[in-house]
């Protein structure tokens, strides 16, 4: 069979400024996450650690590649041990020109950060932390899977301040089944008070291939579009009037604290992803890396490639998506990408859904709650 890697051009010029990084292990499968992930196993660690450095390398010689942005996703980078990460991120400091990173993002899991962990993630230039809170709510954790509780996931952020992390980031979902708005709202209260620069809220959604799809298949769950949207109309109004700016459907963040990696995603540059089921977008080339960590490992060590899928895109697949994801965002859509929509876009503008902003269209707080569907009109 021929190899996905002999499809892609060598020829791009361009540098790419965006890295992603995933780190697919858990110390438990959550029931809701469609991520590619496995069970921590501590025997096959190294070896992956080892991929991921020869994946980086294989990259670096063959196209330009100097990172504003790194970002380390996953599953749960901070499941590996702290000599691991070190090795790793020591690898990828003297593999790559950090001449013009801003911003170094590692995802982590309440409970699997240490005093020591953290420490060493910030001397060794990660600067922003996502930690996975996901709700302050003991049974509701219980219901998502979670292993910490909240008196855990307070101390894993305090953890982090005290290790000198002044851009950590708090994710939480909504939307999940039993969750009652005043839940939400202590949620929402809780993490306020810790102050975080950042704050990500997401809708629950069902997932092929999770627990929580089969479970919504049976009828145990049901979705609530009315209830979601009242969700979503709590958190902007308690966490903008806290100061954080609403600038994506799901991201708030405090002035200067925007998260500029996933903005570079919404605004459609090209970007690397390393490791097992990671995606690249360079130019009007995508391709996947093999969902499976042992056969990318092995095909890495063994080929220096363990690209499994390419696709080419076209020029409106491109602009379509951005679209979908600008649209997203408080700096909307250019007006010049939705020309072929006047109808549409006037539409949304009397329903109240879409404003005009200068050049270009932008959702109004109403149409945040339909940004599914409003895109769907536009693409």
């Amino acid at each position: 069979m021929s190899n996905p890697a002999h499809y892609i051009s060598n020829s791009v010029t361009d540098t790419v400024r965006h890295l992603y990084v995933h780190i697919p292990f858990c110390a438990r499968i959550c029931p809701y996450c469609a991520f590619y992930k496995e069970l921590l196993d501590r025997s096959e660690t190294n070896r992956f650690c080892e991929a991921i450095l020869g994946e980086l390398q294989s990259q670096v010689k063959e196209r330009s590649l100097i990172p504003t942005t790194i970002y380390f996703g996953g599953g749960t980078p901070t499941a590996l041990t702290s000599a691991q990460l070190d090795h790793l991120l020591t690898g990828f400091i003297r593999s790559l020109d950090l001449s013009q990173l801003v911003e170094w993002t590692m995802e982590a899991n309440p409970g699997s950060v240490s005093a020591r962990k953290a420490e060493s993630l910030g001397q060794l230039g990660v600067t922003r932390i996502s930690l996975g809170v996901q709700s302050w709510d003991n049974d509701l954790l219980k219901l998502l899977g979670r292993e910490h509780d909240a008196t855990q996931a307070e101390q894993s952020f305090q953890i982090l301040r005290a290790a000198g992390f002044e851009n950590i980031n708090i994710d939480l979902m909504f939307g999940l089944p039993g969750q009652s708005i005043n839940q939400w709202r202590k949620s929402l209260e809780r993490t306020i008070a810790l102050g975080p620069e950042h704050i990500s809220t997401y809708c629950l959604t069902y997932e092929e291939d999770t627990e929580f799809f089969l479970r919504h298949a049976r009828g145990e769950f049901r979705q609530n579009d009315d209830a979601d949207a009242e969700f979503l109309d709590v958190a902007m109004s308690m966490l903008e009037a806290a100061g954080y700016e609403h600038y994506e459907i799901s991201n708030y963040a405090k002035p200067e604290f925007r998260s500029l990696h996933n903005g570079g995603y919404w605004s459609g540059a090209d970007y690397l992803g390393i490791g097992p089921s990671a995606f690249s977008t360079i130019g009007l080339t995508r391709f996947q890396n093999i969902p499976n960590f042992r056969k990318y490992s092995e095909a890495v060590l063994s080929e220096g490639s363990a690209i499994g899928s390419v696709e080419h895109l076209t020029g409106e697949m491109k602009r379509a998506e951005r679209i979908a994801l600008a649209l997203r965002t408080d700096t909307g859509v250019p007006e010049r990408l939705l020309e072929s929509f006047e109808a549409e876009t006037g539409e949304f503008v009397r329903l109240g859904l879409l404003q005009k902003a200068d050049d270009r269209f932008v959702l109004t707080r109403a149409g945040k709650a339909l940004a599914d569907s409003v895109a769907a009109e536009l693409v």
